[in-house]
């Protein structure tokens, strides 16, 4: 299981690989595309739908009158440099003009090779066709300046993005060379191209470690490991009279508030839809929302071996200690005493053991998908996650059983 974790984080550079391969997954597990126009769903029936090629909604119909829905809602972006349509800063090299996406810890992607992957929209006779680049190959640097040009760099260097995180490319004499390698790996003339969504991303492969291969790490944890949760809880969950739904939403890392989003308008409007298109009316929405539940699955802060004292004294959590309930007082966390009394006895029915996470009370912390879906969608929620080092690192550190305690979890809910 934890191979096949690695293997989609490795597929999935970006959040539209990330939605792809759960899109070929679902096909695969016979589950039926839907489009904007009309909804025809029967029971039994298995069914997806996709917003803006980077956030999906899965969901099945159950035999009997539904009784309400139970949601998992993870994302598929991290942290990491978008790079602009227009790219190459030419010179005596070529350099890849990028801007920061979330919050990302700088230094850590500096000396690494990177790769690029995102989307391209082609020019076609009859409009226009999106085509999905992986180039799956070391392309781009950015360099660190050398300790002897910068002898305080290991007193707490401050990057300016548009100097210090620009990456090398080429060199000077391979001007428009970039736009030709992406137009080939979609398949295209350079001139045929429109518009793209690039990304660099760290291309190398994760690995489990440690004496007992307790450990992982990899790039983007934060959240295709609860993406991957999810799903594999989604589709191996045994049936009730309640409609399960996968929620896999975009643009997290930078507030969400986008069109695909979990501030959208596209969790309410797929519920809607999905009461309506079974014959039901709004009074129905209603009472079904009541009796539904949200698990927001997002990775929590586990305490750094070398600085406990960043952590709560009574709300540490641990690599491979279990699955994170998480809380704040501002309700960044949507976890109350309710949703959280409901989730710990799924767990205890479950044998999942599960561990309490609070920011400390002089640090600002962070929010996430939970609260912000219920904006558009009220019901019972509850925040959770795996624990992870690193969180926003290029290269991120969680616990292997952990995984599988989020597995299981996740399928008993």
């Amino acid at each position: 299981m934890i191979s096949s974790m690695l293997q989609y984080i490795q597929k999935s550079p970006d959040c539209f690989h990330a939605v792809e391969n759960l899109r070929q997954r679902l096909l695969s597990e016979g589950y039926t595309q839907l489009t904007a126009g009309e909804w025809t769903l029967i029971p039994g029936g298995k069914y997806f739908v996709t917003k803006n090629g980077s956030s999906l909604m899965a969901f099945r119909v159950p035999q009997d009158r539904p009784t309400g829905f139970a949601l998992t809602a993870s994302h598929s972006d991290s942290p990491c440099f978008r790079l602009r349509d227009h790219a190459e800063l030419t010179g005596e090299f070529v350099r890849l003009s990028a801007e920061r996406y979330g919050g990302m810890i700088n230094d850590c992607w500096l000396d690494r090779p990177l790769s690029v992957a995102g989307r391209v929209l082609v020019r076609r006779k009859n409009g226009l066709d999106m085509r999905l680049v992986d180039m799956k190959k070391d392309m781009a640097l950015i360099p660190r300046v050398a300790i002897h040009l910068n002898r305080d760099g290991n007193n707490g260097t401050k990057y300016n993005p548009a100097q210090d995180l620009v990456a090398l490319y080429a060199g000077g004499e391979q001007k428009g060379s970039f736009d030709r390698e992406i137009a080939a790996a979609a398949g295209c003339q350079p001139e045929d191209i429109v518009a793209r969504d690039l990304f660099l991303y760290n291309n190398q492969p994760g690995t489990v470690w440690g004496p007992a291969g307790e450990f992982l790490s990899a790039p983007r944890l934060d959240d295709l490991a609860c993406v991957f949760a999810c799903t594999q809880g989604f589709l191996t969950a045994h049936e009730t009279t309640a409609i399960p739904v996968l929620c896999v939403f975009d643009n997290e890392e930078i507030g969400s508030e986008t069109k695909q989003g979990a501030m959208s308008t596209f969790l309410a409007d797929a519920l809607r839809r999905i009461n309506g298109s079974l014959g039901f009316d709004d009074e129905s929405y209603h009472r079904a929302l009541a009796a539904s539940m949200l698990v927001s699955c997002d990775n929590a802060h586990a305490v750094h071996p070398n600085h406990a004292e960043k952590c709560d004294a009574r709300n540490q959590v641990v690599l491979n200690g279990g699955i994170v309930i998480k809380e704040a007082a501002n309700q960044h966390y949507c976890t109350d005493a309710f949703s959280r009394a409901v989730f710990q006895a799924i767990c205890d029915d479950a044998d999942v053991p599960t561990q309490a996470f609070a920011n400390k009370s002089d640090m600002a912390g962070g929010s996430t998908l939970g609260n912000l879906s219920n904006m558009q969608a009220s019901m019972h929620a509850v925040d959770v996650g795996l624990p992870q080092l690193a969180m926003h690192s290029s290269y991120e550190t969680g616990g292997v059983r952990d995984v599988m305690y989020a597995i299981r979890a996740l399928t008993a809910f």
